[in-house]
């Protein structure tokens, strides 16, 4: 059974930074592409970043080019999302989700497997 397991986040004023981890439990990541989305109260669930295991590659969601960094630790099987400069409009619950066949989506149908989620607050 395959799970993605999520740590990190909590409350940080703004300015700050949070470091968000997702960890895979009964899969190895290899071509998987791994995404984190968010999702704040009354609102869709917003592609935030995604990066492919396999080449590197990554992407960013506008609102967060140049504040986040999504990142990969192979032996640990584990992605990253490093947050800095949060504002208050960062506040939302972060999910990742993997899709196996390695295709990056900036929507969430595009994945297979999801994280618990995490709450991120940032105060102002």
């Amino acid at each position: 059974q395959v799970q993605l397991v999520q740590s990190g986040g909590g409350l940080v004023q703004a300015g700050g930074s949070l470091r968000l981890s997702c960890a895979a439990s009964g899969r190895t990541f290899s071509s998987d592409a791994i995404g984190w989305f968010r999702q704040a109260p009354g609102k869709e669930r917003e592609f935030v970043a995604a990066i492919n295991w396999s080449s590197g590659g990554t992407y960013y969601g506008h609102s967060v080019t140049g504040r986040f960094t999504i990142s990969r630790d192979n032996a640990k099987n584990t992605v990253y999302l490093q947050m800095n400069s949060l504002k208050p409009e960062d506040t939302a619950v972060y999910y990742c989700a993997a899709d196996p066949l390695g295709v990056v989506a900036g929507v969430p149908d595009g994945y297979h497997y999801w994280g618990q989620g995490t709450q991120v607050t940032v105060s102002s």
